[in-house]
């Protein structure tokens, strides 16, 4: 392993974290501050970067054969996909069932 992986991976895993509280209405700080549509632009900046820097070093090649970083990848595009709706029918039944 080199620098350019622990960045790679590091960036990728760090976009995991921000993307979900930013889509929960969660707040942590980042660089774009302490609000959650702060935290889903980090996480969107984060994976940009990872996979731009993973294609820059191994090319598409290097996707086909790493099988974890391309695992990885395939979570983070579902959870991009279905988070916002996973938060709108599981935030939705919470409130209709606790009534706050």
């Amino acid at each position: 392993m080199n620098l350019i992986d622990f960045i790679i991976g590091a960036t990728l895993i760090n976009a995991m974290p921000h993307f979900i509280l930013g889509i929960w209405k969660g707040r942590m700080l980042n660089l774009f501050g302490f609000g959650h549509t702060g935290n889903i632009l980090y996480g969107i900046l984060n994976f940009i970067i990872s996979i731009s820097l993973f294609l820059y070093t191994y090319g598409f090649d290097g996707i086909k054969t790493n099988g974890m970083y391309a695992g990885a990848v395939c979570v983070m595009i579902a959870f991009f996909a279905v988070g916002p709706v996973w938060y709108r029918v599981f935030h939705k039944n919470y409130y209709e069932k606790n009534k706050l």
